[in-house]
């Protein structure tokens, strides 16, 4: 009898112990780590466990305890549904609440496709568009953002740094992305496709990666047809060996801020250090965010004796040697 008595007693100071642990535990995961309704991005990668995860959301301040995270989990028997994913999640949250979304797979993010050609003022447009981001503050950002050393443009006359390393592309991005993070998944793409064999062929080109991505922006916007890319490519080449002015229009169009179908002598005549008709070389930095089809192009042009192209109405491009013959040329798509 004795016996029964202290082994109910045990049970019962078990049970107690284990409700007491219980309510400790429940109160903890109902307080936040923060008052701050700051939001930040966290991504669970394929599987990382609730350790994995409870270092991530420590890091960001989110919560207070790794090991309370791993054991709130566990208790309430979600540690192994934790969802692979990006989140957005507020540091006023508590860990229940954070938990469950986890669980959930409650992911907030938005799917955008950036075109091949785009420019960073474009690009900041259609951000804005979808609630993905501020103009302006991308614009201003834009402007001195240089995430790679290679990516460092130190002339003073470029107006976007970043332009020509935002990789056109379609992103998944989270509505809680900052502007300065969404720059930062468009270049590092950029970084991981331009591989280490372009690197190498851009020496044995003799041209540095600032410079390949330049060209390419101007033959991404030249070029209507895939085909003429490794041409055009050759022509301004070409120019820039024998010295001639690379005379593109799309740095005047770049200039303007806008497509215009015609140019006139008068836009050729603007003044900036962006117009290849009045300057020599390369412009200060890319006119737009160029495809990898316009990169190879560039790395990987046509050899060709042509100096001269003009668009017909279709869009197709009709080379010359000469100056007489391009003019001959220019008169026939005129017709």
């Amino acid at each position: 009898m004795q016996i029964k008595l202290v082994e109910v007693k045990w049970h019962v100071i078990l049970v107690l112990t284990l409700l007491c642990v219980g309510s400790v535990i429940y109160g903890l995961i109902q307080q936040t780590a923060s008052v701050s309704g700051e939001k930040f991005v966290i991504v669970v990668k394929p599987g990382m466990v609730a350790h994995d995860i409870g270092d991530l959301l420590y890091e960001q301040g989110a919560i207070k305890s790794v090991i309370l995270f791993q054991a709130a989990s566990k208790i309430q028997g979600l540690e192994s549904s934790l969802q692979a994913g990006e989140y957005v999640l507020s540091k006023n949250m508590t860990m229940q609440q954070i938990i469950a979304i986890l669980a959930k797979g409650e992911t907030d993010y938005q799917q955008i496709t950036i075109p091949e050609g785009y420019t960073v003022e474009q690009i900041s447009k259609l951000l804005q568009e979808k609630n993905l981001g501020n103009a302006a503050k991308m614009k201003k950002l834009a402007e001195s953002f240089v995430p790679y050393p290679y990516m460092a443009n130190n002339n003073p006359n470029v107006v976007y740094k970043v332009e020509g390393y935002m990789f056109p592309n379609t992103y998944r991005i989270t509505s809680g992305a900052t502007e300065e993070q969404v720059l930062m998944m468009m270049t590092k793409l950029f970084d991981q496709q331009f591989t280490d064999s372009m690197r190498a062929r851009t020496v044995e080109i003799g041209l540095s990666i600032k410079e390949v991505i330049i060209l390419a922006s101007l033959v991404e916007k030249e070029a209507q047809l895939p085909g003429d890319r490794p041409l055009i490519a050759g022509v301004f080449l070409n120019r820039l060996k024998k010295e001639m002015p690379l005379q593109s229009c799309a740095t005047i169009q770049y200039i303007i801020g806008y497509p215009k179908a015609e140019l006139t002598v008068q836009d050729t005549e603007i003044s900036s250090p962006y117009n290849t008709y009045q300057h020599m070389g390369l412009p200060p930095g890319p006119i737009a965010n160029p495809g990898m089809a316009a990169i190879n192009a560039v790395l990987y042009p046509e050899k060709t004796e042509f100096l001269y192209f003009v668009a017909d109405k279709d869009g197709a491009h009709h080379f010359s040697k000469t100056y007489e013959q391009h003019l001959i040329a220019i008169e026939q798509v005129s017709k």
